[in-house]
């Protein structure tokens, strides 16, 4: 088998309580281990609270674990994490967020917000600087005429995309997306997964995928793993998980997706008997 791009290791993360230094830490992951193939796509799935999203921030450097370790590429990483070292880092793996309306600078064009990303991580002129951007634009699906206008101008699908080509601009070797399609419409949701699915075929880029959406995990990724106060309670290929799920908490979710037909319960009445 060849080595996974991107590999955890019984992470753990403790979060101290604000005010309550005497009391035990809140632990948001819990002893969670995983692999990511080379070009593969794994979703973490889960509700909220279940530690998915902290796991992601701990793999892209945002988070420090408490505990564990995180290997890329079969080196494992060192902390803590300074100067050329997150450097390092930010050119292996990047990260989409869910707010498309808050992860962009406002005060900046898509042509600046991709030209600073290049500058930082490339070395590449003016000229070559721009071709490039011309490129992520069409990567992304984007006009390059649109690039010229700031975030306030875009709707939420162009932001999303945009936010895409940012990640992509430094070549990155996994794309960590957490709940990237989650704040869009469901028609915009649709055009972001198969430029998703086109995107990782031809740029070889592995995905780990952070939703909550069992549908949406189905479209786009290879595996799955199951999370639940932290911990993994179930793993293996998306068809088996969640055609065959054996955890009772992976049957609860996928028995929570809505069906054709299905209505909403009625809500007690507080003066019923």
């Amino acid at each position: 088998m060849t080595e996974p791009i991107l590999a955890v290791q019984e992470l753990r993360k403790e979060f101290a309580r604000p005010g309550l230094a005497r009391t035990a830490p809140v632990v948001a992951v819990d002893g969670v281990s995983l692999s990511l193939a080379a070009g593969g796509s794994l979703a973490v799935v889960g509700e909220s609270g279940s530690g998915k999203t902290t796991l992601g921030r701990m793999v892209v450097g945002l988070e420090q674990p408490t505990s564990g370790d995180i290997w890329f590429a079969g080196r494992r990483r060192v902390y803590p994490l300074r100067g050329s070292g997150r450097r390092v880092l930010a050119r292996s793996v990047q990260m989409v967020f869910q707010d498309p309306y808050g992860s962009l600078d406002p005060r900046q064009s898509g042509h600046q917000c991709l030209d600073e990303c290049l500058r930082v991580h490339a070395d590449l002129g003016a000229s070559h600087r721009r071709w490039r951007i011309r490129e992520l634009a069409d990567q992304v699906g984007l006009a390059f005429a649109t690039m010229e206008l700031p975030p306030s101008r875009l709707s939420g699908g162009q932001r999303q995309r945009l936010a895409i080509a940012r990640a992509l601009a430094v070549s990155p070797k996994v794309l960590v997306l957490d709940e990237a399609v989650s704040a869009l419409d469901v028609s915009i949701q649709a055009q972001i997964l198969n430029l998703l699915t086109t995107i990782r075929h031809e740029a070889d880029i592995a995905f780990l995928f952070i939703s909550h959406d069992l549908a949406v995990v189905r479209q786009v990724c290879d595996e799955v793993v199951v999370m639940r106060h932290g911990a993994v309670v179930e793993a293996g290929l998306v068809g088996t998980v969640l055609d065959h799920p054996q955890h009772p908490y992976t049957q609860l979710l996928r028995d929570s997706v809505p069906r054709s037909g299905w209505t909403p319960r009625r809500r007690a009445s507080s003066t019923a008997p």
